[in-house]
């Protein structure tokens, strides 16, 4: 492997793309280094399924000789990435990380696989996720044939989930970047707890054909790369409107191309923190959380103390998620093929799922749609809303969710709603785009972050503030240890 090519997995897109035209790497190099990591780093941080292997290197070796010819297709040519692995690419098996679909292909590639193929980048692998994208209700990090996403920063927790191999991939130089998906928080979470940078997009902006299904009226699929640019450039490669996927907006505002631009948006943002962002959360995430505040104070008006709306953000996402995802398993669940999922609370949770009444789905949907005006009047005064990414530094490997953390939050007041939760509950209930930037370290050496949230299609926003942070700090670059 080229030494060279392997430090560049830790680089910024832009920067890799550079060396490639310059021909200081060779795509089939890149790809090569970003194979054997994957074979030698990846199985062991359970973060892979399926390797392109041959199909990877046919691909480096055709845009070599296209970067021979001095042709490139745009900033992501030669660009190894790595898919989760609810995404369709033909050839490839597409397990949705769950045991009775492991053999499962596909005939064609999902619009987004398509769009970066189109684009130049290379897939290199299909990575791991939990099971169904926790569609079940999983309470542990063994939720996946694959084995617990290991965090490349402290084996001994977890690197996120659902979108668990892409967090781990993208933090230990495995790939540039992921794709990864969300539907309450599975790209920000793994985001976090690996410490990359990931983007939420607006719900609509992203084509889903070819996903899986788990909530049609949340899920979004979205980058997970080193900087904010990095995301940009991937965003503006897989956005746009697709017939074969009736939510994606035919018109919306364009990504601008990010890389190199000191500025995507002329004026001073206006940024909100949320009342009590830094209470009743793990101590060191909170000193990082008020550190960030004060980095972006330096480039953007901050208003603290900010109220957020107030409803039952936990209940309607909760409704939501475990009705639509019950409609879209019910044949797992009435065959009773539950009982092959790995986690002991999806073996049960689907039944559950299935028994939610249609009043609660109504009246939560009901509910989503009353969130709407006053979260509309918020963005009027501010561009953008900042909160941790997580209360915590990564779970621990071996313990429930519940269970992880005892003494985070034990002193809140009764009734007490972390701004965090709220943030990624009403954003993906809203459809709202996010960025979940690394602000520092914690408990064992793992990332904490910062999450932005914008209104619907103002990326720029996000973008913005994101690549101006990311000037200003350094946790961006920094690499797990022995990666």
């Amino acid at each position: 492997m080229s030494a060279l090519a392997g430090d560049l997995l830790f680089r910024p897109i832009a920067e890799v793309g550079r060396a490639l035209r310059a021909k200081k790497v060779s795509p089939q190099a890149l790809v090569e280094a970003s194979l054997e990591r994957l074979e030698k780093i990846g199985r062991s941080l359970n973060a892979v399924v399926t390797l392109a292997g041959e199909d990877a290197l046919a691909q480096a070796r055709d845009a070599e000789k296209d970067f021979g010819r001095g042709h490139s297709r745009g900033p992501l040519f030669g660009i190894p990435w790595g898919a989760k692995d609810l995404l369709a690419a033909r050839g490839m098996p597409t397990t949705w990380g769950a045991a009775p679909y492991r053999e499962q292909k596909f005939d064609e590639d999902a619009t987004v696989v398509r769009r970066l193929r189109e684009a130049g980048a290379i897939l290199t692998a299909k990575l791991s996720m939990v099971e169904l994208a926790g569609g079940m209700g999983y309470n542990n990090a063994d939720a996946s044939f694959t084995g617990p996403g290991l965090n490349p920063w402290n084996r001994a927790h977890w690197s996120g989930g659902s979108s668990s191999g892409p967090g781990s991939a993208v933090a230990a130089g495995l790939v540039s970047f992921a794709i990864g998906s969300e539907t309450v928080g599975s790209i920000l979470t793994p985001s976090a707890f690996s410490g990359v940078t990931g983007l939420r997009p607006t719900y609509g902006r992203v084509s889903r054909h070819g996903a899986m299904a788990l909530s049609w009226t949340l899920d979004k699929l979205g980058p997970m790369a080193r900087t904010a640019e990095d995301c940009a450039i991937v965003l503006r490669a897989i956005e746009g409107p697709d017939p074969r996927d009736p939510t994606a907006v035919a018109s919306m505002p364009v990504t601008p191309a990010a890389a190199g631009k000191k500025r995507l948006v002329a004026r001073r943002l206006r940024v909100g923190v949320p009342k009590g962002a830094d209470k009743y959360i793990q101590e060191e995430v909170a000193a990082n959380f008020r550190e960030a505040i004060a980095v972006l104070e330096r480039f953007a008006d901050v208003r603290r103390d900010v109220t957020l709306p107030d409803f039952p953000y936990g209940f309607c996402t909760g409704s939501i998620v475990a009705a639509e995802g019950a409609s879209a398993f019910i044949d797992l669940i009435e065959g009773g093929r539950l009982r092959e999922l790995k986690a002991r609370a999806d073996r049960v949770g689907g039944y559950a799922n299935a028994m939610v009444p249609a009043v609660d789905y109504l009246h939560a949907m009901r509910l989503r749609g009353k969130m709407r005006e006053p979260f509309a009047a918020l963005y009027e005064k501010y561009d953008v809303l900042v909160a941790p990414a997580r209360d915590t530094v990564a779970n621990p490997i071996g313990i429930d969710f519940d269970k992880a953390f005892p003494d985070v939050g034990k002193d809140r007041p009764q009734g007490w709603v972390s701004a965090t939760g709220v943030l990624i509950q009403a954003g993906n209930l809203l459809g709202l785009p996010a960025l979940c930037l690394p602000d520092g370290f914690g408990q064992g050496g793992l990332p904490t972050a910062i999450q932005l949230v914008a209104a619907p299609f103002h990326e720029d926003h996000l973008f913005s503030l994101g690549a101006e942070y990311q000037r200003r700090t350094a946790f961006h670059t920094r690499r797990p240890p022995e990666t």
